[in-house]
């Protein structure tokens, strides 16, 4: 299938420029196309999955996928969906997030096959301002630039469209026409507020090399609310660990609203999509397995097997078990057995009934699982907002855990990110 209709179907697109000559161009392998991504943050976000898979898709089809980093414009900052302008940062802090966004992207794209990283930097950080407004800023007219829906809404704001931020179109479309010119890429991909962006750098290339080349915008992916798709009740759900652990990024897929299941499913995994028709028939129990499918396979490709396995068997041994449906095979390969079976994985301590009737001190139970070698250590954790139990943080180290904390007769002890511990108890 050519990936233009597998983008179709899982309801990528929203719009297509060229619909027969973009057809042909992807129909045959080893396509070029190239997505934009903005350093403004030393992290991409769920709500950037949209534009990853897309390129993810692109190369399982035999296409050479580009990710632009913008190194150049994050100098100055993309208006578009913005009601005010952005922070100005430095280059070495540009620098450090285009290091840390290119270690993200690489969970989802290969770049030693085929995948390629480049960096508008190279580019733009030498650019002379006469000779690039004679030869570039001349095919640009004012008129059209300000309908622009991303120019319109800020000239309409309370602060207005700055100057610098005026140029963001004329650097955006000179990227396309370098890509072009490097690497024959013809295609620009991009969310629903890139369009006037991605027809400007197009029309860039037919002025200056009489060459037909393409754009597709993607969808703004919502949540069946109408909230914000990449935000949780805490903040924004990143792809670093560090900023969002494997175990809450798991924990926000299983959260997800019954009515946006199948439709994550398609968006953000590549279990087929014959699998994925089947689960609208899905509800209750069976609908919640399919939750489970979504956040084992979203963890897997931004974290990888052994963490999503890892949260996985937290998540069972919080909140109890979730088999995996008959028919129901992930696609990252692990066996449907060992998946349904990782809780027994967790380490267990047997605690006597009585024992723990009374309650024990918090840094004592750390201590005495192994979670921490010392009391000393398990206070140092717990002031240090290291210590869960059953993923609710513990304020206080002499906070006295007892038969309340039990969940399904037992208790989920966290240490850190990763760590974890289940007391069971005996009689």
């Amino acid at each position: 299938m050519c990936v233009l209709d597998i983008l179709k179907n899982r309801g990528f697109i929203e719009k297509q420029t060229h619909d027969a000559e973009l057809e042909a161009y992807l129909g045959q392998k080893g396509a070029r196309c190239y997505i934009g991504f903005d350093p403004t943050a030393d992290s991409l976000h769920v709500g950037h999955l949209i534009p990853i898979m897309s390129l993810a898709h692109m190369q399982r089809c035999g296409h050479r996928p580009i990710a632009l980093v913008g190194g150049g414009t994050g100098m100055i900052g993309d208006p578009s969906g913005k009601t005010e302008m952005r922070k100005m940062m430095t280059a070495a802090t540009i620098g450090n997030n285009v290091n840390a966004i290119q270690a993200q992207l690489s969970r989802f794209v290969d770049f030693d096959d085929g995948a390629l990283l480049v960096n508008n930097a190279d580019w733009l950080a030498g650019l002379e301002l006469i000779p690039f407004l004679r030869d570039v800023g001349r095919h640009f007219s004012v008129n059209r630039m300000i309908k622009a829906e991303s120019y319109r809404q800020r000239i309409e704001s309370e602060e207005g469209l700055n100057f610098i931020e005026f140029n963001y179109m004329l650097l955006q479309s000179f990227d396309f026409l370098k890509l072009f010119d490097n690497h024959n890429c013809r295609l620009q991909m991009g969310g629903s507020d890139q369009w006037g962006n991605i027809i400007a750098g197009a029309d860039l290339v037919r002025r200056k090399r009489q060459e037909t080349v393409f754009g597709i915008t993607f969808r703004l992916i919502t949540k069946s609310d109408g909230s914000k798709m990449g935000k949780s009740a805490s903040g924004a759900v990143w792809l670093d660990p560090e900023k969002t652990s494997p175990y809450e990024y798991y924990q926000f897929w299983i959260n997800t609203d019954d009515r946006d299941v199948s439709r994550f499913i398609a968006l953000f995994t590549f279990l087929p999509l014959a699998e994925i028709k089947a689960l609208e028939r899905l509800s209750g129990a069976d609908l919640n397995c399919a939750k489970t499918i979504l956040a084992f396979e979203a963890t897997v490709l931004a974290h990888g097997r052994e963490d999503a396995l890892t949260a996985h068997a937290a998540a069972a041994g919080a909140f109890g078990g979730r088999k995996i449906p008959h028919g129901m095979l992930p696609s990252s390969g692990i066996p449907r057995e060992r998946l349904a079976d990782t809780v027994n994985s967790l380490p267990t301590t047997l605690f006597d009934r009585n024992e723990i009737a009374g309650g024990i001190p918090a840094y004592q139970l750390f201590q005495r699982v192994g979670l921490a070698r010392s009391a000393g250590e398990a206070r140092r954790l717990i002031g240090q907002n290291g210590a869960y139990i059953n993923e609710n943080r513990v304020v206080a180290f002499d906070f006295r855990v007892g038969p309340r904390e039990l969940r399904n007769g037992e208790i989920v002890l966290r240490a850190g990110k990763k760590r974890y511990h289940r007391i069971v108890l005996d009689g």
